[in-house]
């Protein structure tokens, strides 16, 4: 109830271009943002607004000399699709861009897990054409929207965990001759992960998807989404560059033994403690090869798998660092889901945590989904001429326009001050440098809570020096999330994007305002206290309603 009449206060904000943005009182002094590395674009906060405008703004790359530059919209025209991930946050996105920049475009195949072929069209519907993500769409197409869907996404029952993705080889065959581009966005994206689960989609996964890609007639691109943490380095620069076994990972690294080995971890483990055992195991392998978690690790050897199959498939690997709601497109702070930074906010807004363990001058590496999807199809039509090499984007903002961690927290405390989700006096986010620190002061609040729950049923206040059974879980909720972010919060390695920058370079300037990623355009004020916040707080409302 709180939550609702705080989202209604914020309902009256500005309007700009018919979108809602939230205002943010500047009075209170931004410390981390005052803290910032010098960058190449020096920026003035102004009074009258609540973002920061440049006061000098960098050259534009030059465009490209050619009249279309890339030639996206011209590559998009007629090409037909397979996309696997299509009901997640970022396949989502992508299918709606694709039709909106290009109604002519021909069929996406939607790989989707269902019984039936009327379950998957329910599923379709209930999750893709019903979906508020699409309101521009069906603005554009008014009545015949359904019918207009309906002839461009067409639900193929499959399992991209299942041998052949678990289609039938009569639909298979039809729709291999059909196909010029394979997406892969399907993918596992749980930290601590079963190891079994996540070895059999995020690692062997791609290379079922690339072998039916393989025998797809028309094939021009193998695309697949990655991340960009999949190499498992923590400092310095992160190239653009296959992952490769002997080469950039370690030649002790038998994918062949570790599916082996997750295999009889099924096969011994049984009860109670058997997925919590599968997890464990997937982090202790993860860690022994360098991996921060689950789920980078698996991602690594997917990429490798790919790399070994690949033969002359013409490839392009995208490796997005942390994607949160999107900047503009269709419309501001879309989200879907609890993203990966969400959980911290939330809960710093709730008043459950009042620090973080880590390093307020660690990057904060967010990208925004839109520019993802943006960059994805600008790589596809690039590369969608079927020479047989493999291209690595990193999209990234760390190199470009990096958000420190300590910036960050100081943003959400600006929005959640002026509108506060539950905690009406909310102070800045501190940093713990150790696990310890960080528990005590979990800890200290859980207790005081506690003590003032019991004051108000009339019972005497005392000292505790122990927690309730809920006390006690809520606490190991909180020291078990802050060890699994541990590797972001501490990160200090950079992704190199001279590719993305690159092909932003071959675009024309057409092309770039319809299929914007420039990340130096990014203002993070602007994104994280109007755009970001807001769309997560309607995201919250959702959920509670649903």
């Amino acid at each position: 109830m709180a939550m609702t009449t705080n989202l209604l206060a914020t309902s009256k904000a500005v309007k700009l271009h018919g979108v809602r943005f939230f205002s943010s009182f500047l009075s209170r002094p931004n410390h981390f943002l005052a803290c910032r590395l010098p960058q190449s674009i020096t920026r003035r906060v102004q009074t009258s607004c609540c973002y920061r405008e440049t006061s000098y703004k960098s050259p534009e790359p030059e465009p490209s000399s050619v009249s279309d530059g890339v030639g996206i919209i011209r590559f998009l025209k007629g090409k037909t699709y397979l996309i696997t991930g299509a009901t997640g946050f970022l396949g989502k996105v992508l299918i709606e861009k694709l039709l909106r920049a290009s109604p002519g475009i021909g069929k996406i195949f939607i790989l989707i897990k269902s019984k039936d072929q009327e379950s998957a069209n329910k599923r379709l519907y209930d999750e893709i054409i019903s979906s508020d993500l699409f309101s521009h769409l069906k603005q554009m197409h008014g009545r015949s929207y359904e019918e207009f869907m309906k002839s461009k996404l067409i639900p193929i029952i499959g399992e991209i965990g299942e041998e052949n993705l678990g289609i039938g080889s009569e639909v298979a065959a039809n729709i291999s001759g059909e196909i010029d581009v394979v997406i892969s966005c399907a993918g596992r994206t749980t930290f601590d992960d079963r190891y079994d689960l996540a070895i059999n989609v995020n690692a062997l996964g791609p290379g079922r998807l690339l072998s039916f890609a393989k025998d797809c007639k028309k094939l021009k691109l193998f695309l697949h989404i990655s991340t960009a943490y999949v190499t498992g380095k923590k400092e310095g620069t992160v190239l653009e560059t296959p992952l490769c076994i002997g080469k950039n990972i370690t030649s002790d690294l038998n994918i062949e033994h570790e599916l082996k080995l997750a295999s009889e971890a099924v096969r011994k483990l049984h009860g109670s403690g058997e997925i919590k055992k599968l997890k464990e195991l997937g982090i202790q392998r993860a860690q022994h090869y360098g991996w921060e978690n689950t789920y980078t690790f698996t991602k690594a050897m997917g990429e490798t798998l790919i790399q070994t199959m690949r033969e002359d498939a013409p490839v392009v690997i995208i490796r997005p660092s942390i994607i949160e709601s999107s900047y503009k497109e269709p419309f501001p702070g879309w989200l879907q889901g609890i993203r990966m930074s969400d959980p911290i906010i939330l809960a710093y807004g709730k008043g459950q945590i009042s620090g973080l363990w880590g390093d307020s001058q660690s990057f904060a590496d967010i990208i925004p989904v839109d520019m993802v999807v943006n960059a994805t199809i600008a790589a596809m039509a690039k590369h969608g001429c079927g020479n047989s090499d493999l291209k690595v984007y990193n999209v990234t903002s760390s190199h470009a326009n990096p958000l420190r961690v300590g910036e960050l927290m100081d943003l959400c405390y600006q929005h959640l001050y002026d509108f506060p989700l539950t905690v009406i006096d909310l102070a800045r986010m501190k940093f713990h440098s150790s696990l310890e620190s960080f528990t005590s002061s979990v800890f200290d609040i859980i207790a005081k809570q506690e003590r003032g729950t019991k004051n108000e049923g009339g019972e005497a206040e005392e000292s505790h020096t122990t927690l309730s059974f809920k006390g006690r879980g809520i606490l190991n909720y909180f020291v078990s999330l802050a060890r699994t972010y541990e590797p972001y919060t501490f990160f200090q390695a950079r992704f190199d994007d001279t590719n993305t920058r690159s092909l932003i370079q071959e675009m024309s300037m057409e092309e770039r305002k319809i299929f914007e990623f420039d990340i130096k355009s990014i203002d993070w004020e602007h994104y994280i206290v109007n755009v970001h916040l807001p769309g997560l707080k309607r995201e919250i409302c959702k959920e509670n309603s649903s």
